[in-house]
């Protein structure tokens, strides 16, 4: 094949859904982004940064999401052009499914925990 027939097959194979396809740049991106977002964290908690355990974990939780969204603009490729917006409306519903779900379970475990009765260990010790 000549170069002028590459150059044609490739303004041909193009797709026109709107996807981006990475380049080199886009990925070293992502994955410094990601190596930072995994590092800082690390940092925090190994360096005993916060005396709070809470503040600790919602920090964490913080940068967990933020590297959530670099892998799925970096690595997936996810934007609203690609696919006519099907693939974000796929992620939105499984993030939707997700909150529902976990927040639905912790629901379930707190008012589990909360309305146990307590049990000594004498109830125990008549137990079949």
């Amino acid at each position: 094949m000549s170069a002028d027939a590459h150059a044609a097959h490739d303004a041909l194979a193009e797709h026109h859904d709107g996807a981006s396809h990475g380049s080199m740049r886009g990925y070293l991106t992502g994955f410094f982004l990601s190596v930072i977002l995994t590092a800082i964290p690390f940092w925090l908690i190994m360096g005993d940064v916060f005396r709070d355990a809470r503040t600790a974990a919602i920090v964490v939780l913080v940068f967990a999401v933020v590297q959530i969204f670099v892998h799925m603009i970096y690595f997936l490729h996810m934007n609203t052009k690609s696919q006519g917006g099907w693939t974000m409306l796929a992620m939105i519903f499984t993030v939707v499914l997700v909150v529902i779900t976990l927040s639905g379970s912790f629901w379930v475990m707190f008012h589990l925990n909360a309305n146990m009765m307590p049990m000594s260990v004498h109830d125990m010790n008549k137990l079949p």
